[in-house]
């Protein structure tokens, strides 16, 4: 079983349950879940709680994932922090274009919830 032991992760996404599945998933392999569900608030405290990764859903909003992106590696606490791109945007080409942007990473939701605590550690891994 992956474990995720002393592991913050932060994750922002505008949709209660997504928030809720993530931080269950998260928890049950010891992580700790952080979550925002507005990409403004995030930016707001995101040095505060200093994540060792962030899940970021791409289409919120108040300010989408790659605005949000954006000022994340502007700043100095979370400019080598990953961030993985959320997204219900499997299309061929989504993926490519996602990490172009500078996303660390990419899964799509649904999430399958039987490789997500893998998904995470690879992320985590470097």
């Amino acid at each position: 079983m992956i474990e995720l032991t002393g592991k913050k992760i932060a994750v922002v996404d505008d949709t209660d349950s997504i928030l809720m599945l993530f931080t269950a998933l998260l928890e049950a392999h010891k992580g700790t879940a952080i979550t925002f569900n507005s990409g403004r608030t995030f930016l707001q405290q995101v040095q505060e709680i200093s994540p060792d990764l962030i899940l970021l859903d791409i289409q919120m909003p108040d300010l989408d994932g790659y605005k949000v992106l954006a000022q994340l590696k502007n700043l100095p606490a979370t400019a080598s922090t990953p961030v993985v791109a959320l997204t219900a945007h499997a299309m061929s080409g989504d993926k490519e274009h996602i990490l172009e942007q500078g996303f660390s990473g990419y899964i799509a939701k649904p999430v399958d919830t039987r490789a997500f605590p893998n998904q995470i550690a690879s992320f985590l891994a470097g």
